[in-house]
């Protein structure tokens, strides 16, 4: 599985009320709440933001409640993946269980720029600028959930 994308750069303890304001909450779908992720921070970003495109982060990325809109709504946003030194862990399962694909790595978030291009050959490297970084696979039945969509899609497939 390969990932391109143009970068969009957010920082350290990005918390899912950042990614998704309460006030929006009350909507009753994750389509109409999408335009309002990262309002907080950067309101006219996901506007800007095209299918494919990655967001990479420093620390602690998806950290606060445990609200399961805020994984969905940047799979919604179609973004290939979110790259960041670390995650928040009960943000990390509810993506992942999402369908959504996160890469931890501790020096790319210090090297990109924002509006560049990024690769992520999952499970064997992440190349920029024509440079390489090493990456560690995920565990095989993390990359099914992923792979399948989500976790209730990869327990049909499981089932049929």
């Amino acid at each position: 599985m390969v990932i391109k994308g143009k970068i969009w750069i957010l920082g350290d303890n990005i918390d899912t009320d950042i990614i998704i304001p309460t006030e929006y909450l009350a909507m009753k779908r994750i389509e109409e709440m999408k335009k309002y992720a990262f309002s907080p921070l950067r309101p006219e970003l996901a506007e800007l933001i095209a299918p494919g495109d990655i967001i990479v982060a420093g620390r602690n990325f998806g950290c606060g409640s445990s609200r399961e809109q805020a994984p969905e709504i940047i799979k919604e946003l179609k973004i290939g993946c979110v790259i960041a030194k670390s995650f928040a862990r009960i943000f990390y399962r509810n993506a992942i269980n999402n369908g959504l694909l996160l890469i931890e790595h501790s020096l790319i978030p210090d090297l990109i720029s924002e509006g560049e291009y990024i690769a992520a050959v999952i499970g064997e490297y992440i190349e920029y600028k024509e440079a390489k970084y090493d990456l560690a696979p995920l565990p095989p039945n993390l990359m099914e959930i992923i792979e399948a969509g989500g976790l209730v899609a990869a327990m049909k497939n499981k089932n049929i």
